[in-house]
């Protein structure tokens, strides 16, 4: 490898066009500056022709002044992905389950409208892959339903959820009866979330599975069109019904007891979060509540 003051020296020779003013550019003597151009003609072969006004550079010394550019742009990218001041610029990733992805996303973009420098790039994924993303360090932050027990992960709460029984707009339910009349909307977690909510809200019911299916979608942003349609009914975590578009046209069947599940935020332990994911969950965290599960503002 080239020693890098070597080659400071080169790329300082090869601007200012002469050794006297290199050497003064760098606070170096002349000495100094044709000893290190010696170090790198013996490995490189000749890079300069010395005139007695100019020196002219040969393919090599032009190969080399490129390799100095590319050398000082790479350092130059270093330093501001560990410099604070690459809070505003550079790449974030972000990775979540559906529902707060949907709520999450929005802000994430107007994050990156008040700073165009940088590159938010979001993924919705269940829990596994987000536990594999973050420790394959392919996104630095992760959103997971169920806390991991991972000791190179440092984890911490992000909100909390609560699942809804959401029918069509006018519908009423009052029993088990009224769930059967309208029938099931299915989704990949569909079954499991419905029999978490359902069996404490029916006691004694006779299970989700024996209630019949009208439809199902693996896209969860259409999860709530059937319903809406007045399909049928489906139960899903409350940042996804708030993300639907057509509020007006579903409604919540509110109950006890409730179900609520905790988001956790993930990231790895072993060292601190980059200066652009510190700011990212100080401009969306406030729009969040652990207490309530609802968006704030």
């Amino acid at each position: 490898m080239l020693n890098p003051q070597w080659l400071r020296t080169f790329a300082a020779l090869a601007e200012r066009g002469s050794f006297t003013r290199a050497a003064e550019h760098l606070d170096l003597t002349q000495a100094a500056v044709s000893q290190h151009v010696q170090r790198l003609e013996e490995r490189l072969g000749p890079l300069l022709i010395r005139r007695p006004r100019q020196l002219e550079l040969t393919p090599a010394g032009r190969a080399l002044l490129d390799y100095c550019a590319e050398v000082g742009a790479a350092d130059q990218r270093l330093q501001q992905r560990l410099s604070e001041a690459d809070a505003e610029q550079g790449e974030i990733g972000l990775i979540s389950p559906g529902s707060i992805g949907l709520a999450l996303y929005p802000h994430l973009l107007e994050v990156q409208q008040a700073h165009p420098g940088l590159r938010i790039r979001h993924r919705f994924a269940p829990d596994h892959e987000v536990l594999e993303a973050v420790l394959d360090n392919r996104f630095e932050l992760g959103l997971v339903t169920l806390r991991p027990d991972e000791p190179r992960l440092r984890v911490s709460r992000f909100a909390e959820e609560p699942l809804e029984l959401l029918v069509p707009a006018g519908a009423r339910v009052s029993g088990w009866a009224d769930l059967e009349r309208l029938g099931f909307i299915d989704h990949p977690d569909g079954l499991a979330m419905a029999g978490r909510l359902l069996s404490r809200r029916f006691p004694g019911n006779p299970g989700v599975r024996g209630l019949p299916c009208h439809g199902f979608t693996n896209q969860i942003g259409l999860i709530l069109e059937p319903v809406a349609r007045g399909l049928g009914f489906t139960v899903l975590p409350r940042y996804a019904r708030l993300a639907f578009p057509r509020q007006d046209a579903i409604q919540v069947i509110e109950g006890t007891p409730a179900v609520v599940d905790t988001l956790w935020l993930l990231h790895r332990a072993e060292w601190p979060l980059s200066a652009r994911a510190e700011m990212i969950l100080r401009r969306i965290g406030p729009h969040f509540s652990s207490e309530t599960g609802r968006p704030r503002g």
